[in-house]
């Protein structure tokens, strides 16, 4: 793959759909610098996952602050005219906001949130990784992450929805549709060929991948 130097890519999707896993091997075809998520640590996210209402507004805030630090410092990297690939966008917390807290929450999550967001660089392409429920399900059981277990379909339901809502609106950078429930980019060579090429488009506007299984 052959991209201008100082491309930013940020890859997005819910829970279990594959954006780590793609982010390593997009990473690895443009021998560019990763930027996780998962590098994020925070402390909350297992009780979070016990009793949402009582520790939502810390995960949430924690997260905000731990993904501006990470995104603050892609602006030293593009300096280098260094490749980046994410596995998320800033803007993504606020979907996790909306499902989590509650009204006042929310007030106080938006007003960090609007005091961050005037310094974070525009990825040159989005793509988001689109997958049902159920394959997320499935996932998520196949990886075994301890507080992980407690997740269940209604709430993946909710996700889903809300990430359809959120990407539905995107117009700050070209974005690139994938369907992840009907595409394996780590075991099929022919999908992951096909996807990088169309990476390697850097098409404008929102493009969609669905590929025939």
């Amino acid at each position: 793959m052959t991209l201008p130097p100082g491309t930013y890519i940020a890859i997005d999707g819910p829970i279990g759909v594959g954006k780590t896993s793609f982010a390593g091997i997009l990473a690895h075809e443009l021998s560019a610098r990763t930027v996780l998520e998962g590098e994020t640590d925070n402390p909350f996210l297992p009780d979070f996952y016990r009793n949402p209402r009582g520790f939502g507004l810390r995960t949430q805030l924690t997260f905000l602050l731990a993904r501006h630090r990470q995104q603050s410092q892609l602006r030293q990297l593009s300096l280098f005219n260094q490749t980046v690939v994410t596995d998320y966008v800033f803007e993504k917390d606020r979907i996790f906001a909306h499902l989590n807290l509650d009204d006042r929450e929310l007030d106080i999550y938006n007003r960090v949130e609007q005091l961050l967001v005037g310094d974070i660089p525009k990825p040159d392409l989005v793509i988001y990784l689109q997958s049902n429920p159920e394959r997320l399900m499935t996932n998520i059981r196949v990886r075994d992450i301890d507080y992980e277990r407690s997740i269940e379909l209604e709430y993946l339901k909710q996700i889903c929805e809300a990430y359809r809502r959120f990407f539905f609106q995107w117009h700050k950078s070209p974005l690139l549709i994938v369907n992840a429930t009907a595409i394996d980019f780590v075991k099929n060579e022919r999908h992951r060929a096909e996807l990088l090429r169309i990476v390697n488009e850097m098409p404008a506007g929102t493009t969609s991948f669905n590929p025939e299984v």
